[in-house]
């Protein structure tokens, strides 16, 4: 058998289960309305949630490092890689998490897989919240240590996992705190307590609450008044750029630096990406107008979503997921929102879990109040059509 015609069954089995994917052709920059496949669309998915991404501050900031140092590193941060713009970032990231030292990486799943695959020992165990993002499942599967699921933000589950696992030298608890595909909050004050009671160290990958959460945006962290041992993020959501960084501790950081594959290994993100972040973290500290903007349209989406009878998930957070339930449903849902200019993909199996198959609606700063009354008004329509609602 020819490779083509065994990769083709499997195809073909995705495509019976409704979960088979294509990529579309956007034009344009990260704005609300984009061009997508040559139809204009109003996009309700991305994660660029206060509008950084094409703010004319950080385009400016990048195409003056731009200037200076070119296009691309050259290498990773070891050799060649490493400029003055990496330093800076790192040192105004520590400060925005108000940790002592951090790390950037070229992106957040790296540094999540970096974290988690040289920190935990052999003789250690990783208790991970159920629906924790791929690249904590990954970096879990890739780490020395034992891997114990517990269920999601469920902490009488918690508790008991750290009894059942207290034979073993070390114990770390990490977790989404803005799980990406539920938009639930993580109870990050009552993980930490736990964690303290039972001597356990709490990981926590911040990359749908950084920009958002929190009096000065500052995460889940600030969020709950609190200081986990590690914050994971990343720079491609809020803060509009690219990239990914740990903070921490000194020590942890130098650690890292010594032991992470997926930071030593790495081509380093271009100076000017990190230009960028540095000017759109001095954006968030000086301002939460767009935050208050988000947050009210948060709450006007998803009461009206509700008041239809939709069911949705999740906690007060940029994400709405609007539960359809069956995969090809889903996606006849989230074709007829594109064909009256709505941009929402469809999210299906393995992204979540069979019959939990959903529209991911999610809100930035930037949309308006007549993008808003289209939304909702078409949600109301096609839930119709559908016998949704």
């Amino acid at each position: 058998m020819k490779i083509d015609s065994w990769l083709n069954e499997r195809l073909d089995r995705m495509k019976e289960a409704g979960v088979h994917r294509n990529l579309r052709s956007m034009d344009g920059a990260q704005v609300p309305e984009r061009n997508i496949d040559g139809e204009n669309q109003t996009v309700w998915s991305s994660n660029n949630y206060l509008g950084l991404a094409s703010d004319r501050r950080l385009i400016d900031a990048a195409q003056t490092a731009l200037q200076q140092f070119g296009t691309g590193s050259s290498g990773s941060r070891l050799t060649t890689g490493n400029s003055v713009w990496h330093e800076e970032l790192e040192k105004k990231i520590a400060s925005f998490k108000r940790t002592e030292a951090a790390l950037l990486f070229s992106s957040g799943y790296l540094a999540n897989v970096g974290v988690l695959s040289s920190l935990p020992e052999k003789e250690d165990v990783i208790l991970s919240d159920q629906l924790n993002h791929a690249s904590i499942i990954d970096g879990c599967r890739l780490s020395k240590a034992d891997t114990v699921v517990y269920r999601h933000i469920d902490m009488n589950d918690l508790e008991n996992k750290l009894n059942e696992t207290q034979r073993y030298q070390r114990r770390f608890i990490v977790t989404d705190g803005v799980f990406s595909m539920d938009g639930t909050i993580a109870p990050l004050d009552q993980i930490i307590s736990l964690a303290k009671r039972y001597h356990a160290f709490v990981v926590v990958d911040d990359a749908h609450a950084t920009g958002v959460l929190g009096d000065s945006g500052r995460g889940t962290s600030e969020y709950f008044g609190v200081c986990p041992d590690i914050v994971i993020g990343t720079l491609s959501k809020a803060v509009g750029t690219e990239g990914g960084f740990a903070a921490g501790s000194a020590v942890f950081i130098d650690f890292l630096l010594n032991h992470a594959r997926t930071f030593i290994f790495q081509t380093a993100i271009p100076p000017a990406s990190c230009a960028a972040a540095h000017e759109a973290f001095n954006i968030i500290e000086a301002s939460r107008e767009k935050r208050q903007l988000l947050f009210s349209y948060i709450s006007m989406i998803r009461t009206s979503l509700k008041n239809m009878g939709y069911v949705v998930k999740g906690d007060h957070t940029p994400i709405i997921p609007v539960v359809i339930g069956d995969a090809h449903k889903t996606v006849i849902f989230a074709e007829k929102l594109q064909g009256k200019g709505i941009y929402a993909p469809a999210i299906r199996p393995p992204t979540v879990a069979p019959g939990e198959s959903r529209i991911r609606i999610t809100i930035t700063s930037d949309h308006s109040m007549g993008d808003i009354d289209d939304l909702l008004k078409t949600f109301h329509s096609i839930g119709k059509e559908l016998h949704i609602i």
